[in-house]
């Protein structure tokens, strides 16, 4: 597609939306003018500003609006959308290339359309290439007409098509690629039609009955269809750029980078690309630049998952091309060492290749400051908006063996250091004394170094299970929930182990199996956490907890006069807020927390070492434990169900939630709302159902916690019962 291209906008139309006469094309959509979609097209096409003519009737706007470096040419009168291409013609008497021409107010085509309809019209040889579909929607569209051998023969608008043109399904979308020279000359020879003066359709009929090529590229996405003439095709509008913005295919369609709650992820060779990994990290590099902190440089780490390896050594080549210091880890390591180790270093960021318990095909990078916290929403957006405006001639780099030899890179290792501080926070001593036998589920992932150590050096007799190197991860996710530690509940029966302890692929989660082989929900092993800490370790102070995670620790911080602090789902949040009420203790359902003076990330080995110690120290078993905690402060049930996640479900359902009244779930009066991250309703009794799109994965999570399982359920179906699924 390297052959000439310029483009021309027709940006004349006005009427049905602009109450103040204002040209349609410059009404809001989302954050944006109509028009700025359209012209993100020819900078997506390498089209210079100065080569993209825009044709209307009031210039200043269009000009105030879009800027000044565009060939502007007027349209006194609006005698149709021919009329309107004539008036670029002396501007382009001497181009003999091909012409893209785009409706100002025609913001729903895909660039992957666009760039079909250029792609058929070059191979195929055209003078001319329309853009159609074939719809059952009844638009007032020009119908495209076909000879019996599929040979286009012209469109004819609507207003003067008959009832049998009526019927065809094949709809002209409005937009052509087309050669300049032969469609002037057509242009020339249109005459004034009944239905709208000049219309361009009408070039179409000319040049197939002179004989000369027109073709048609079709698509088969209905959303494309959608012209805006109505305030209630801009809502529509809206909806579809929603659901555009997040599916997964635009993100892979686009090369777009685009972090989460956890850090950026992608499926490996779709969006996680090593060109990708290098935006990224050029991104990040220019970061480090302004703020000048080249000597600081970067820490970069990695797991087990395919490619991660290859991430690293790619970004080191990056940072250091860019005269950066960069520190590389010599072999696989845990997130939360990665974290701790970013500190040490003194780096300006810590880079942490990894999925964490997403399935295998997925990677991604984790991010973190110089304090070990990972980026901010506001700080993500930055690197993203960088990242993504990168051109394949603005990312440096230089061969990784050169960093080295040149000392610009070179390979660390902090696993000793890092097992050093872990034990510092455990009396290594009385779990020595303890005896006691732990069985290790890593998962296939990365945290079997590093717990073993500890465990071994407490002298604890550890068994691990799936502990080999395996990117597939015995062929499922790596996170540790109930339905994947069938076999560590089955050895727990069989062994006569104290505990069981398993870690997601990147060890920053936990979960655990008590004595008796029963799976125990990380929101009691919190509640039990919280309650070691405060009442035999003698820390006190408030916890901290996201939306989506048990409010028994909210009872227990009230016995002790402390502080139940609710944040956002991300580790991100829960450390903040730890920094925020000096919290011991900061949490999530999904298995992550850490305590204070620690890391401020999750710790999957810490949370390990902790739990061993509360055995050693009270000399009672996870189920004894336990039952003293309901006991005191009484219990709540958790459920959670995942749902997969349409494009349709996370643009409609926040809008739906938040235009219905709901009074009562599940028989149960609502006592509050809280919407600052998805929809939480709140009852009486510390119950509660959270709705609310994952931000790591393709999900609708429900959440909810009742008296009763029963009652968990209840709300579960209730709230699932708000939406149309």
């Amino acid at each position: 597609m390297g052959d000439p291209l310029k483009v021309v906008i027709l940006a004349a139309g006005q009427q049905g939306l602009a109450k103040d006469g204002a040209p349609r094309a410059l009404q809001p959509l989302g954050d944006r003018a109509i028009i700025d979609y359209v012209l993100g097209w020819a900078e997506q096409f390498a089209v210079p500003a100065d080569t993209v003519l825009i044709v209307g009737e009031q210039q200043e706007a269009l000009r105030q609006h879009v800027g000044p470096d565009y060939v502007y040419c007027l349209q006194a009168q609006r005698l149709g959308t021919g009329h309107a291409l004539l008036q670029v013609m002396p501007e382009l008497s001497d181009y003999a290339g091909d012409l893209l021409i785009l409706y100002g107010d025609t913001p729903l085509f895909r660039l992957s359309s666009l760039r079909g309809m250029l792609l058929r019209h070059r191979i195929k040889g055209a003078d001319l290439t329309l853009f159609s579909c074939v719809s059952g929607q009844d638009l007032p569209y020009g119908r495209v007409l076909r000879a019996a051998d599929g040979a286009i023969t012209g469109v004819i608008e609507e207003a003067e098509a008959d009832a049998s043109q009526r019927a065809i399904r094949e709809l002209n979308l409005g937009a052509y690629v087309a050669k300049a020279q032969p469609l002037f000359e057509a242009l020339q020879q249109v005459g004034r039609h009944a239905c709208c003066a000049y219309p361009l359709t009408a070039v179409v009929d000319r040049l197939a009955a002179a004989g000369r090529r027109v073709c048609a590229y079709r698509t088969v996405d209905q959303d494309e269809v959608l012209g805006i003439n109505t305030p209630q095709d801009l809502a529509a509008a809206e909806l579809i750029l929603k659901k555009r913005i997040l599916r997964p295919s635009r993100i892979q369609e686009e090369n777009i980078i685009r972090f989460g709650t956890g850090g950026w992820r992608g499926v490996i060779g779709e969006a996680f690309t090593l060109h990708n990994v290098r935006r990224l990290c050029q991104a990040i590099a220019q970061l480090i630049l302004h703020k000048g902190q080249e000597e600081q440089g970067v820490l970069i780490g990695y797991d087990r998952r395919f490619l991660s390896d290859t991430a690293a050594q790619a970004a080191a080549e990056v940072f250091a091309g860019n005269d950066i210091a960069v520190g590389l880890l010599r072999e696989a390591a845990p997130t939360p060492l990665i974290t701790y180790a970013t500190v040490a270093h003194g780096a300006a960021y810590g880079l942490a290749f990894t999925a964490s318990h997403n399935p295998p095909e997925w990677n991604g990078l984790k991010v973190f400051r110089d304090d070990g916290a990972l980026l901010l929403d506001d700080e993500t957006r930055e690197i993203e908006q960088v990242a993504n405006a990168l051109p394949n001639d603005q990312i440096v780099k230089i061969e990784l063996p050169i960093a080295i030899e040149a000392g610009r890179a070179k390979a660390i290792d902090y696993t000793n250091e890092y097992v050093d501080v872990v034990e510092s926070f455990v009396d290594m001593e009385a779990i020595r004394g303890a005896g006691l036998r732990v069985l290790v589920d890593p998962m296939y992932g990365v945290g079997e170094v590093t717990i073993n150590i500890v465990l071994t050096e407490a002298r604890c007799r550890v068994t691990t299970i799936h502990g080999r190197h395996d990117p597939l991860f015995g062929g499922r996710s790596p996170a540790p929930n109930l339905d994947a530690l069938s076999l560590l509940i089955h050895d727990m029966k069989e062994g006569q182990y104290d505990l069981g302890l398993a870690t997601d692929g990147d060890a920053d989660r936990i979960a655990i199996v008590d004595e008796r082989g029963q799976y125990i929900a990380v929101n009691d092993l919190l509640v039990l956490l919280y309650w070691y800490l405060h009442e035999l370790r003698g820390q006190s102070g408030a916890v901290v907890r996201n939306l989506a995670t048990t409010h028994m620790l909210d009872r227990l911080a009230r016995q002790f006069g402390a502080v139940c602090r609710e944040v956002p789902v991300g580790f991100k949040h829960i450390a903040s807020g730890m920094v925020d009420s000096d919290a011991i203790l900061g949490g999530e359902s999904s298995g992550g927390l850490t305590i204070r003076g620690h890391i401020l990330g999750k710790d999957g080995i810490l949370a390990a070492a902790l739990i061993v110690e509360m055995l050693a120290k009270t000399g009672k078993k996870v189920s004894d434990l336990l039952g003293g905690i309901y006991q005191r402060i009484g219990r709540l049930y958790s459920v959670e169900r995942n749902l997969p996640a349409t494009p349709e479900m996370k643009a409609l359902f926040p809008t739906m939630l938040r235009q219905k009244t709901v009074s009562e779930l599940a028989g149960l009066p609502v006592r509050a709302m809280r919407t600052f991250d998805g929809h939480k309703f709140l009852f009486d009794g510390d119950q509660w159902v959270l709705l609310r799109f994952s931000g790591t994965e393709p999900l609708l999570r429900i959440f909810g916690e009742g008296e009763s399982p029963e009652r968990a359920l209840a709300l579960v179906d209730a709230a699932q019962a708000l939406l149309p699924m």
